[in-house]
């Protein structure tokens, strides 16, 4: 996934969004001795709190600071010198910089990459000794290809899909963890797809499985997501675990 940092864009598109938001009555804040009005709410400041926000100007400044950090955190460049950070926005403020303009972009996009490839080693290495302590498990399978299962329910259907079926299933997905981020059963909604269309190791995986199976599969990264993200929980090189219970073929 290419990843691009454009965060006066996301701040602007923020700032945007809430201002086209439906207004509402002002609140009050019960702190401190004395109130500022921040748009229709008044925040309280004084001798019982930091008194940070003094007027419109401070509290622009503070959400501009606050949604230029939730961007970079979720783009995973939280890990950044924060007093040559603080320069270089002053620098951009008065242009002057002391890296020349063109270079800038790809100042960031080396660090974001130096960034990820720490996460998949990170990922990797993690998901490569819960295997290894996996496959020492009772009734647990290690595949050619590297991936393993474990049967939780053994279908009396003997049906089983090819590349070409389409299957319903339901499904728990989770991270090595217990982090859950994907589930049908959760939305008790279970859902139908063609097998072609899904991640190596779901295909691999249900080709084996009779209808009416329950299995629990565990799939290195290299037969889920490889180097990539998928969505905001999937870091590159996870190793996941799903429950996936097949309910129908086509």
């Amino acid at each position: 996934m290419k990843k691009t940092l454009i965060i006066l864009s996301l701040v602007v598109a923020s700032m945007s969004s809430m201002a086209q938001t439906k207004t509402t009555p002002p609140k009050q804040v019960k702190v401190g001795n004395a109130q500022v009005k921040v748009g229709n709410t008044k925040i309280a400041v004084g001798e019982t709190s930091p008194a940070l926000i003094k007027n419109a100007k401070d509290s622009a400044s503070y959400a501009l600071g606050y949604r230029i950090a939730q961007s970079m955190k979720g783009q995973g460049l939280q890990a950044i010198n924060m007093a040559i950070f603080e320069k270089g926005m002053s620098a951009g403020f008065l242009s002057k910089g002391i890296i020349p303009d063109s270079l800038l972009d790809n100042c960031i996009k080396t660090y974001q990459d130096k960034m990820s490839q720490e996460k998949i080693t990170a990922n990797r290495a993690a998901g490569a000794a819960f295997l290894a302590e996996n496959a020492k498990k009772p009734g647990v399978v290690k595949m050619s290809n590297g991936m393993q299962y474990l049967v939780i329910l053994a279908g009396k259907d003997t049906t089983k899909p090819t590349l070409k079926s389409k299957v319903k299933v339901h499904y728990h997905g989770t991270l090595i963890d217990g982090t859950v981020f994907d589930s049908s059963v959760q939305r008790g909604e279970p859902i139908s797809f063609p097998l072609n269309g899904v991640i190596k190791g779901w295909q691999d995986g249900l080709q084996l499985m009779s209808l009416g199976s329950k299995w629990k599969l565990f799939i290195p990264s290299e037969l889920a997501y490889g180097e990539r993200s998928a969505g905001p929980t999937i870091g590159p090189g996870s190793t996941l675990i799903f429950e996936v219970e097949l309910l129908g073929i086509e």
